[in-house]
């Protein structure tokens, strides 16, 4: 089954994940046929798509036409062979039980096309077993969506031992046109990428406090505020269900060995049925109170442990081909929310440090789980997962640059799974791009965007900077988010913003350092900083009242609230709103637009208005030198030919 040869899709199983994944087909344009075993499962399935696309809808994600149209493509099944009959895919999605999944594809094998493709969304089964259940092993994969699936971008795309290229490469394409970013993972390995991290950091988070080494406030402080990930280890465990952890973990305990015996912590809470947030209590108590973790009892020690747990299995991946490096991280920021992935956050903290956590600890505890992988070995006598060649041809780890038309240099944010948040890294890293396109001459304009659809910028990363911040660390901080985009500011060229989707907060700060902003008209504006107890800090007190006006700007900065784009227009915010699907389109026609303009005459008018802000002679005084300067350049004598021969000047910034 080629990918261009798929139009229909079935989906088994109409729970969370089930009925989840038949809303991204029916969004991506798919006929979906989505199977349960009782109409009233089927059912509840089909009336959460109903529900979850009028929310799309009222968010206006999706126009109410393209939501009633996803809805109509969905057909709620109970007979197999009507749900898989004509299918050219068949994504199963029913409970994480091997003996259930076998079963089912049983009754699927008898129903469905010869050609079409079984892709499993189990989350570590093993896919060699469950295809060799079917009569096409070749045709089967695992296609492991993360919860929930209309919101969740990453998908693994995971080989087994008889998956065939053409079955991998048409999956992976699947994926990509349910608007998802597909990891592959090469070899068939219990929890894959993600699960395969996050599994065993949780259960080394409940063996720390099992073994009286920390408590859940200080593993939890250390995991949320120390290493910024989005939720502390306890907090992550009660989300996904403490039982759906330990079900992994024993599947993994069982086929990998003594490594991955879950901690009797775990064990308990089970047992007690304390699942998490689900049955109300877990390790947090979601009756009386929820999730309390405090910002400053984060412990170095911890954080090596947990560090050093997470890169042994990185290592162990690596060396036994399952995903390189790269992918790894990729994956585990998608699925996980990692601020950076867990092989770029070992290596920051300095792999010979982790190694000797882990050997301390195999030591202290003689447990097999701290035994040193190969992989991990390897790594930190070559320095680190990623040596200096990966390092060099790799410029950037929050933005990449390119260079998408002539004279336009195209920064984007690059942290989809976050927002597209600001974090000191991606500070540095806009602040040394920007420095290093002023200085290039073939470059004439900078075009700002921010990676997928979701968000332009959805702000800081609070989590990350100011969870521990002290009041001179706070003032650093808004120093240098100040001087980072006022470079953008004060940089020679035109800087334009393509929004899509969110500008918020420390985002719509940086919009406000470009010269002109088209946006989206999904798009939502704002400076939602006093619903914090903060203020604008990265120059919005100061700079969106240049443009807006100061009456305005207060509007902005103290209501909080949001704007959509077309409001933000008739404040003068922003100067241009097209539909959704001519956002990429438009903007980069209007940089290349304003980089065929004359360089030197728009770098001097950038330098008079900006002179002029706070004291109006001296901006007069830059204007009158400037025009002096320009008036005996090649640039105008190209402009005045170029005019009076009707035609278009070809500007060489001399």
């Amino acid at each position: 089954m080629d990918f261009e040869d798929i139009e229909t899709v079935a989906v088994l199983g109409a729970g969370n994940m089930g009925h989840g994944i038949a809303e991204v087909a029916a969004i991506a344009g798919y006929d979906v046929q989505m199977r349960d075993i009782k109409e009233e499962f089927v059912q509840d399935g089909y009336d959460n798509i109903e529900w979850s696309l009028d929310k799309l809808a009222e968010k206006e994600q999706l126009s109410q036409d393209e939501a009633d149209a996803a809805l109509d493509r969905v057909t709620p099944l109970v007979d197999m062979e009507a749900a898989v009959g004509d299918a050219d895919v068949v994504i199963e999605a029913v409970p994480e039980k091997m003996e259930i999944k076998k079963d089912v594809y049983g009754d699927v094998e008898g129903y469905a096309p010869e050609d079409a493709i079984f892709a499993t969304n189990t989350s570590s089964l093993s896919i060699t077993e469950l295809s060799e259940v079917t009569e096409r092993p070749g045709q089967f994969c695992g296609m492991h969506f993360f919860n929930p699936p209309v919101r969740m971008p990453l998908v693994e795309v995971i080989s087994g031992e008889h998956s065939d290229d053409e079955t991998l490469d048409a999956i992976e394409a699947l994926a990509e046109a349910f608007d998802k970013t597909p990891v592959r993972v090469r070899k068939d390995s219990p929890g894959f990428i993600v699960n395969r991290i996050l599994v065993p950091l949780m259960n080394e988070a409940c063996w720390l406090v099992h073994d009286d080494v920390a408590t859940i406030a200080e593993v939890d402080s250390t995991t949320k505020f120390d290493m910024g990930l989005p939720m502390g280890s306890f907090e992550l465990s009660d989300q996904v269900g403490n039982d759906v952890g330990l079900h992994v973990l024993e599947y993994m305990h069982e086929v990998l060995g003594e490594q991955y015996a879950p901690c009797p912590l775990l064990e308990e809470a089970v047992e007690d049925e304390r699942l998490g947030k689900k049955s109300g209590e877990g390790f947090y108590d979601y009756e009386n109170g929820g999730v309390d973790i405090p910002t400053d009892a984060g412990r170095e020690d911890v954080e090596h442990r947990l560090l050093a747990v997470m890169a042994n299995e990185v290592g162990k991946l690596v060396q036994n081909d399952v995903a390189p490096v790269s992918d790894i991280d990729e994956a585990v920021m998608l699925g996980g929310g990692f601020p950076d992935g867990p092989a770029k956050l070992a290596d920051e903290a300095g792999l010979e440090a982790l190694v000797d956590a882990l050997e301390t600890a195999r030591e202290e505890t003689g447990a097999a789980r701290y035994e040193l992988s190969d992989g991990l070995e390897a790594a930190a006598k070559g320095g680190g997962f990623y040596d200096d060649e990966e390092a060099e041809s790799t410029d950037y780890e929050s933005i990449s640059l390119s260079y998408p038309e002539e004279y336009v240099a195209q920064i984007e944010l690059d942290r989809p799974h976050r927002m597209n948040t600001v974090s000191p890294d991606m500070m540095d890293e806009i602040a040394d791009a920007v420095d290093h396109l002023s200085e290039d001459d073939e470059v004439r304009a900078i075009l700002l965007t921010g990676a997928g659809d979701r968000a332009f910028s959805a702000g800081a990363d609070v989590q990350s900077m100011a969870s521990n911040a002290t009041p001179l660390e706070a003032i650093e901080l808004s120093r240098k988010g100040q001087q980072t985009f006022g470079k953008l500011e004060s940089c020679p060229m035109p800087v334009v913003a393509g929004i899509d989707g969110y500008a918020l907060g420390g985002g719509m700060e940086l919009a406000t350092c470009a010269d002109i902003r088209v946006a989206s008209e999904r798009s939502e504006l704002g400076q939602p900083e006093h619903d914090l107890g903060l203020l604008p800090g990265w120059g919005g007190t100061q700079r969106l009242s240049n443009i807006v006006g100061e009456g305005r700007a207060k509007e902005i900065i103290f209501t909080a609230e949001r704007y959509d784009a077309e409001e933000m227009a008739d404040y003068g915010f922003v100067n241009e709103v097209v539909p959704n699907d001519e956002i990429d389109e438009r903007a980069l026609e209007l940089a290349a637009d304003l980089a065929a303009g004359p360089p030197v005459a728009q770098e001097l008018t950038k330098k008079a208005m900006l002179a002029g802000r706070d004291d109006t002679d001296a901006g007069l005084e830059v204007e009158a030198q400037a025009f002096g300067h320009l008036i005996g350049t090649d640039d105008v004598m190209e402009g005045i030919t170029a005019f009076m021969g009707d035609g278009d000047p070809d500007f060489q910034g001399k």
